[in-house]
């Protein structure tokens, strides 16, 4: 395991110095920690305790015209696309948990 971790350490301190470099890495990595942040409130939904349904059905919307804006664009955003597909996934499987659980 510690040649494993010696040889992949450079790997990831290179992978992490290339969000210096390129934000759009950064931002599509918090972007989609956001949206996956709504694993506890559908469990919730599952354990009977429904959470408000806006702030997701907003969040999947926002997710939604945000993926049509990157793809739409004359060349495809991809960091754009790839980083609000969950949230139009997680937005709906939330606000759908809400009143089906």
């Amino acid at each position: 395991m510690f040649i494993w971790l010696r040889s992949t350490l450079p790997q990831f301190a290179s992978y992490l110095s290339s969000f210096k470099t390129d934000p759009s890495k950064l931002a599509t990595f918090t972007c989609i920690a956001m949206y996956v942040s709504y694993i506890p409130q559908i469990i919730s939904n599952f354990s009977g305790d429904p959470v408000s349904p806006l702030q997701p059905l907003v969040a999947m919307i926002n997710g939604i015209l945000w993926t049509g804006y990157g793809w739409f664009k004359t060349y495809k955003d991809w960091p754009v696309i790839i980083s609000n597909v969950p949230g139009v996934v997680f937005g709906f499987i939330t606000v759908l948990t809400v009143y089906i659980h």
